[in-house]
């Protein structure tokens, strides 16, 4: 059965979405081809008619989860900037966003795996890092000690570093901890 340009499309989508769901939750080596497509709804044969490998795939399906982050947190931006941040923070520090990795930010989910790949998914993250860091000047304070690129750097260091360590413990009375305190370090300045 001939499948028309519009349902490739469609289906090329879902495969990218899918990817971008059980790569947040299992790592890129965690996940094979077949697994994705399954998940998809769709058959293996498929998969290199719409894309050229799982590199490329990996990197099409990091864009997706970065989009999606992007979109989350542009979200919350508003006229106030400590209230944008207050409301960033509280979101991104939160014990909802540390368990539902699937959905969650690809910085934390994604950024080891990425080192250890391609040129193509570290380009597509660079894209994305440099985004978040000119969503983040747009509401941190300096009060006349560095630059707000330096401050949104360390606001984004200080976030992706607590959801990565928050989400490592076994403990989540610990785990709730290092989220607290890396929302108090930010939010104290």
């Amino acid at each position: 059965m001939k499948v028309t340009k519009e349902k490739a499309e469609e289906n090329r989508q879902q495969v990218i979405e899918t990817s971008s769901r059980l790569f947040r939750e299992k790592g890129f080596d965690g996940v094979g081809v077949s697994t994705l497509m399954q998940a998809a709804g769709l058959t293996h044969g498929g998969f290199y008619k719409q894309f050229e490998s799982k590199d490329d795939l990996i990197a099409k399906a990091t864009k997706a989860a970065l989009d999606q982050t992007a979109q989350r947190m542009s979200s919350l931006i508003g006229k106030d900037k400590r209230a944008s941040l207050e409301k960033a923070v509280g979101l991104y520090l939160s014990g909802q966003h540390r368990n539902g990795v699937a959905e969650g930010c690809a910085f934390a989910a994604l950024g080891p795996d990425v080192a250890r790949h391609g040129p193509e998914a570290r380009r597509v993250m660079q894209r994305g890092i440099e985004d978040q860091i000119t969503l983040l000047e747009s509401v941190v304070e300096t009060e006349g000690k560095g630059s707000s690129r330096q401050e949104a750097i360390a606001t984004m260091a200080t976030m992706v570093g607590a959801l990565v360590l928050a989400r490592a413990v076994e403990d989540t009375a610990v785990s709730s901890e290092i989220l607290e305190a890396a929302a108090h370090s930010i939010l104290q300045k």
